[in-house]
């Protein structure tokens, strides 16, 4: 068995060409993912066909900004999937603030949240940031958003505006039949360039096919 640090990005591992992140909570998984055992260090694999970033990563993404001891701001952060690799990657130093919209799903969080002491869950509308902005008081590194709505670019655009430092950064996975059905892919992704443009540089975009299909995702640098 073969453990290598990814060639780019800080706290993303490769186990036989499988992407990895260091579990931050040794023996516990989060959603039935293989743990591996190497020396003195535990690892989990990062299932692609789960977690949007994971395949953007697998689809030669050139820039991925989650590193040790940030600030991110998760919009649409669910029951925690891609969240909790964010967690091992940004280890005890960083923090992720979670907004979830369905207090179901909020629900299935809060137990990975308590454990791993680096995510804050928020119920709340992403359209919104006004509701909690008592609970994010400080501007983030990043702003990530997995929102499958129409309006997904312009409230991932609004709390940029909001919570984004200066030069900060964006990634955004864009679910093209979510934003118009009757739109080809190709049509969706490059009226959310127009719009992202506006406020960010687009660093990358990749398709993620086969691993979600109809998705993009971009990554960005905040003007």
């Amino acid at each position: 068995m073969k453990v290598k640090k990814h060639e780019k990005f800080e706290g993303v591992f490769l186990i036989n060409g499988k992407l990895a992140t260091l579990n931050l909570l040794p023996g516990e998984t989060v959603y039935g993912e293989e743990l591996v055992k190497f020396g003195e260090k535990e690892y989990r694999i990062w299932d692609l066909w789960r977690s949007k970033p994971a395949a953007a990563i697998k689809k030669g993404i050139k820039e991925f900004p989650i590193k040790k001891g940030i600030k991110i701001l998760y919009l649409g952060i669910a029951s925690g999937t891609t969240a909790s690799h964010f967690s091992d990657i940004v280890e005890k130093e960083g923090i992720i603030y979670g907004v979830e919209f369905s207090e179901r799903v909020l629900r299935e969080l809060i137990p990975i949240a308590e454990k791993r002491g680096n995510i804050i869950p928020i119920l709340g509308d992403a359209r919104k940031p006004e509701e909690y902005r008592n609970i994010v008081i400080e501007k983030v590194d990043v702003v990530y958003c997995d929102v499958a709505s129409p309006d997904e670019i312009e409230l991932f655009i609004r709390n940029s505006l909001e919570f984004l430092k200066p030069k900060g950064y964006g990634m955004i996975a864009i679910k093209s039949r979510s934003i118009d059905v009757l739109k080809k892919p190709e049509e969706i992704y490059k009226e959310a360039r127009k719009k992202l443009e506006n406020f960010f540089e687009i660093l990358d975009f990749v398709r993620l096919d086969p691993y979600d299909k109809d998705h993009g995702f971009f990554v960005l640098k905040f003007k």
